[in-house]
């Protein structure tokens, strides 16, 4: 009994374990690595004013979906009960129960237009909120990449230290049997020192960074990052492109980049949008002048006791015509109700009829308002204007950006070749070392230089990812297709 109660126990507290494990995956998005696409993703659902911004939107979308209600005929139900208690004359209990009917038959296309401006403003917001949210995976990936970059420079520097206190090992050896300087054993205390210190204030960046990326993502903690920086990737445009840019080839890519750039990039596309809605608004405008044509209709029931058999219905139309120098609204109404005089004979009934006619005249009604379509079309040219230089200024931009990552992967190139000069440096200072020509002090600062060179070729690759990431941007492209681009151009 004992025994079985102690492995209840057991087993109960192993499935409590196993609960918590569960949770606190849960609870970090189930995410034990995580790839660039994971962070972005991870970046973009976290971000608060972003969610906030779309649900605000999916709000005004709903909003404009009800609008079609303008369309559709305007119902009023009106009850009344006028009870008159006279200490002369008899009493009268009134009932009256009502029904209209409003329905709009013809105004100028104004809430068609008004539909569709709301329409391009909402198109507009949607448009900014997909850039917010591209913003923030962008932002998400930099992180990510920044912080591959720092480990691996960390890594370097780790690397670096080890073999310079290998080299101080053997200084010191040197030194007690004569063969090297005190002061050189200094000088290497102080490199390693500095070394130290340098890899201290490393960690101390890279932990903040770490902490700054896991709380972006909505995470405790920060999953591993699989992602790797290599240093021997090629860059997606030629190197050598600008130097043969009369060729038809590197035209060719020019051309169709800058031409991709102008039907595509998020900020011309927003400023066609712009554009557009000007010109709605012009149009809008325009038409304020045009009549206001509605049919109303009534019924209604009365009478001092139920049922209710006194009845009276009416048919109408209304007019409105309004400009900056007068405002009219006309209105005529014809209607048909039993007479309160009944016939002499019971199975005939007479009936009243009924016809209103109404005239509303304001002159001057808005004068002012007469420079608003003037004020549209001014707003309109100057929208045509920023487009027509945002269409220039994207054309040259996309080839500034062509020319920075050409320029971006010839300076990765130019360090990876001196990186490798410099191996073949420290291979040849320590035969120097060997032959007696150098000190090894001059071998460890040879060693500092090389893990200089090293660094510089971490950061010139990600220099040049983030140049090519950029122009895909600039593109509207996802992540990676900028080579497929490329490839696709050059055929």
């Amino acid at each position: 009994m004992f025994l079985f109660e102690f492995f209840m126990r057991k087993l109960i507290f192993i499935l409590c374990l196993f609960v918590l494990s569960i949770y606190s995956l849960y609870a970090n998005n189930v995410y034990s690595s995580l790839t660039f696409a994971q962070a972005a993703e991870l970046a973009v659902a976290a971000d608060i004013d972003l969610g906030y911004s779309r649900s605000t939107q999916a709000l005004m979308q709903g909003a404009w979906k009800w609008g079609i209600r303008e369309y559709f005929p305007r119902i009023g139900i009106n009850v009344s009960e006028n009870d008159r208690l006279q200490k002369i004359g008899a009493d009268s209990f009134m009932k009256n129960y009502s029904l209209s009917f409003d329905q709009l038959i013809f105004d100028g296309g104004r809430i068609s237009m008004s539909r569709k401006l709301e329409r391009m403003e909402l198109d507009l917001t949607s448009s900014r909120l997909d850039r917010m949210a591209s913003e923030i995976a962008e932002a998400a990936i930099s992180a990510y990449r920044n912080i591959l970059s720092s480990r691996a420079i960390l890594d370097i520097k780790i690397s670096a230290l080890s073999i310079l206190e290998e080299q101080r090992k053997i200084l010191n050896e040197e030194l007690e049997l004569g063969l090297a300087l005190a002061v050189d054993l200094a000088n290497a205390d102080i490199n390693i020192a500095d070394s130290k210190i340098d890899i201290y204030m490393h960690q101390l960046d890279l932990s903040e960074m770490e902490k700054q990326f896991a709380e972006i993502l909505g995470l405790d903690t920060l999953p591993v990052l699989i992602e790797k920086v290599d240093v021997n990737q090629p860059s997606v445009l030629p190197v050598n492109l600008l130097k043969t840019s009369s060729s038809n080839i590197s035209d060719n890519i020019f051309d169709v980049i800058s031409s991709l750039a102008r039907e595509q990039n998020p900020d011309l596309i927003e400023a066609r949008y712009s554009l557009i809605k000007r010109e709605a608004e012009v149009k809008y405008t325009s038409n304020s002048w045009i009549p206001v044509l509605r049919l109303t209709s009534n019924f209604g029931l009365s009478g001092q006791r139920y049922p209710l058999t006194r009845y009276n219905w009416s048919v109408g139309v209304n007019v409105d015509i309004s400009s900056p120098w007068f405002q009219n609204r006309f209105g005529a109404q014809a209607g048909w109700e039993p007479s309160s005089v009944s016939a002499q004979s019971a199975k005939q009934q007479l009936y009243d009829k009924t016809a209103i006619l109404q005239n509303s005249l304001t002159p001057l009604p808005d004068p002012g308002s007469r420079y608003g379509i003037t004020q549209a079309k001014l707003a309109l040219s100057l929208e045509r204007d920023k487009y027509d230089l945002t269409y220039e200024r994207i054309g040259r931009v996309a080839t500034n950006a062509i020319e920075k990552c050409i320029l971006t992967g010839q300076k990765r190139l130019l360090i990876h070749e001196a990186y490798k000069l410099g191996q073949e440096r420290c291979r040849i200072e320590e035969i120097r070392l060997e032959l007696g020509q150098i000190t090894r002090l001059k071998l460890m600062e040879t060693y500092i230089e090389q893990t200089q060179r090293e660094i510089s070729l971490i950061q010139a690759v990600t220099d040049l990812l983030s140049a090519e990431r950029e122009l895909e941007r600039f593109l509207d492209l996802k992540p990676g297709e900028l080579g497929l681009f490329v490839q696709r151009s050059n055929q």
